[in-house]
This record gives structure tokens, C-alpha cells and sequence, in this order.
């Protein structure tokens, strides 16, 4: 039922198709950057027993942020504790 509204909707009104195409595009968007937040922040801890502060293990100059708008990773120095 879903694909003949759908099919319906491109054969009689085609200026909808680049809306179709954008949202497609919004939500894989959305869906790859929260698989990247999920896996790649050090505030997500999927192996607790092996790994129980990922956070800790994060140098000084490791770039966990996806946009960073003045800062050189490369020059940062250490400025914490070991743990």
C-alpha cells in the first residue's frame, strides 16, 4: 500500500521528488553522524569490563570533535594527570 502512494505521488506530482531526494539525504546524514557519535566519542563506553574509562586513554593531541573551529591538535600539550 505505502509503495503504490508513493509511485502515485511521483507520477502525478513530480516537483516532489526533490523533496524525497533531500530527506533521504537529511535522514542518511543524520543516521551516519549518530553511528559516528556512537562509536568514535570517548564518552560512550560500549566494553565496560575491558575499558571501563575510554576517556583516559584519549591523548592530548586525538581530535574527537567533528568541527574544530581554532584549535591545532598537533601544538596541544598534556595539561592532566595520569590515572
Amino acid at each position: 500500500v505505502g509503495r503504490q502512494v508513493i509511485g502515485i505521488l511521483f507520477l502525478s506530482q513530480m516537483r516532489l521528488i526533490p523533496l524525497f531526494i533531500f530527506i533521504g539525504i537529511g535522514g542518511t546524514g543524520a543516521g551516519l553522524y549518530i553511528m559516528r557519535l556512537a562509536l568514535r566519542n570517548p564518552d560512550v563506553c560500549w566494553d565496560r569490563k575491558n575499558n571501563p574509562e575510554p576517556w583516559n586513554k584519549l591523548g592530548p593531541n586525538d581530535q574527537y570533535k567533528f568541527y574544530a573551529v581554532n584549535v591545532d591538535y598537533d601544538k596541544l600539550k598534556k595539561d592532566r594527570p595520569d590515572f
